[in-house]
């Protein structure tokens, strides 16, 4: 009987630890499921902060300047000035080539009185102390007496001191005279004598040099005051 029971509660045992084994792994898959389910607890307490208040700056906007387009009247508005190109006229008249000025001697001989307007000279004809506003070049009596230049007569007369007289001007201001020649000289007033041509003879008339026998008196004016004869033929 002991062996049979013995075999019996055998028997019996390993039911109940089969039983036992399934009720423990039903009991382990239940709590496992349950823990996947449910949430995981706080662990951490959560601390609320409080809301503070935003104020936002203020944004200060620039002014904005309106300007307004000046109105500009059509009457005022420049127009663009016209280029107009001048042609230049060309000068078809002939050019006349000016005549260089010829100036020579109008009697060779010997100067017997010279050039002074500076100095007072002792003149033996009148007996006195005077100036002299020419030179006096001798010569034999009738000889030709030439112009010195080109120009127009513009003066003949009988000088009572100087005898006969013939004035030609030469322009530019420019004068001379022949005094101390015989009576009717070979031109007249307003005449146009050229250089070298002959206007009168050397006389022995001229009372305020008589003194000097027969000569010639050339004298030169430049704008009416005396002037070196010399300086006049050597310019």
């Amino acid at each position: 009987m002991n062996s049979k029971l013995t075999s019996l509660l055998q028997g019996r045992g390993l039911y109940a630890l089969a039983a036992a084994c399934v009720l423990a792994a039903a009991l382990g898959g239940y709590f496992l499921m349950t823990d996947r389910a449910e949430p995981p607890a706080e662990t951490a307490e959560t601390v609320e902060m409080p809301e503070l208040p935003v104020t936002a700056a203020p944004v200060e906007e620039a002014p904005v300047e309106t300007v307004t387009p000046a109105v500009i009247p059509e009457e005022t508005v420049p127009e663009e000035p016209v280029t107009v190109e001048t042609v230049p006229t060309m000068d078809t008249a002939p050019v006349e080539a000016e005549p260089p000025r010829v100036v020579m001697s109008p009697l060779e001989g010997e100067v017997v009185s010279a050039f002074s307007v500076d100095q007072l000279v002792y003149n033996a004809a009148l007996a006195d102390w005077r100036t002299h506003d020419g030179v006096d070049i001798a010569a034999e009596e009738g000889a030709d007496v030439l112009a010195a230049c080109a120009g127009t007569v513009v003066h003949v007369s009988e000088d009572v001191l100087m005898g006969t007289t013939v004035v030609v001007d030469h322009g530019d201001g420019y004068q001379t005279t022949y005094a101390n020649l015989q009576s009717g000289p070979p031109v007249a007033e307003g005449e146009s004598v050229s250089a070298g041509q002959i206007i009168g003879a050397v006389g022995s008339g001229a009372a305020a040099e008589s003194d000097r026998g027969p000569h010639l008196h050339f004298g030169v004016t430049l704008d009416g005051d005396a002037v070196d004869p010399q300086t006049f033929l050597e310019g």
